[in-house]
């Protein structure tokens, strides 16, 4: 049984490192400044676990090939026994870790430690059972101010606002998706109605918790154009599974086009 099953974890094994080496489901198209650095990083992190994995678990098969069919003979493959063994493997792994950490830390600091660019579009998110809904000021520029008790999904106003005593409000564009501007910086202002949502674009590399009570920046800048779905990858309820909406990226002019004929202009 020792060969056999020494066999079999070495099958697995290289054909679980041939299906992450030939980047089968692998992930979808970079469309985003940010997404080349985060692809590299993510290679140089299933590099460095590839290399321990790959080695473990092939030594592994090595030893249950060579003793797990022996019952009797007794072996010490460090001196002091398995100690010394633990402890070289703690100190390496938890290196790799550090290091990894370091290293993606400034990726991370980029995307939520770094302010948008001046000029960036903005956009407010509305996030509720089981629906995203995006705002653009209109044509002065500015965003109506929000009412909470105001919110009523009923005749559409999702985002509590009082256009009869708010001339800011009265231009505001409310949308189910979200349209950008190809190369245009973009910041978003995303908050929650209810409970926990995510707004999640693979194409953008980006993933992030939309949590009731806090309002959470995100900003990026799309460099393809296309049609992108987004989903909520945070388990809200039973209608979960229909939590979704698209990213359209536009060229500028067609992008200002869309915008002035939402805006009734």
């Amino acid at each position: 049984m020792g060969k056999l099953f020494g066999v079999v974890l070495a099958i697995i094994t290289v054909v679980s490192a041939g299906f992450i080496v030939a980047h089968v489901w692998w992930m979808p198209v970079d469309i985003s400044t940010i997404g080349p650095r985060i692809d590299r990083q993510l290679d140089e992190t299933m590099l460095a676990t590839g290399v321990l994995f790959l080695s473990s678990q092939l030594i592994l098969a090595a030893f249950a090939w060579k003793f797990g069919d022996d019952k009797e003979r007794k072996i010490k493959y460090f001196p002091g026994g398995g100690g010394p063994l633990i402890v070289f493997a703690i100190i390496l792994v938890g290196m790799e870790i550090l290091v990894l950490s370091f290293v993606g830390s400034k990726v991370w600091a980029s995307i939520y430690m770094t302010p948008p660019e001046q000029g960036s579009l903005q956009v407010d998110v509305a996030a509720e059972q089981f629906a995203f809904n995006f705002r653009y000021p209109g044509p002065d520029g500015k965003f109506g101010t929000v009412h909470p008790e105001r919110v009523r999904d009923g005749n559409g106003n999702f985002f509590g606002l009082d256009p009869e005593n708010d001339v800011d409000a009265r231009d505001d564009v409310i949308v189910g998706t979200l349209t950008v501007p190809l190369g245009q910086p973009v910041a978003l202002t995303m908050h929650s109605k209810d409970m926990i949502h995510s707004f999640y674009v693979p194409e953008l590399r980006i993933q992030q918790d939309i949590v009731p009570g806090l309002t959470i920046p995100l900003h990026f800048t799309a460099t393809k154009v296309g049609k992108f779905e987004i989903v909520c990858t945070q388990l809200c309820g039973l209608g979960h599974y229909s939590m979704r909406s698209f990213l359209e990226v536009l060229p500028q002019d067609q992008f200002d086009q869309w915008l002035k004929s939402q805006s009734g202009d």
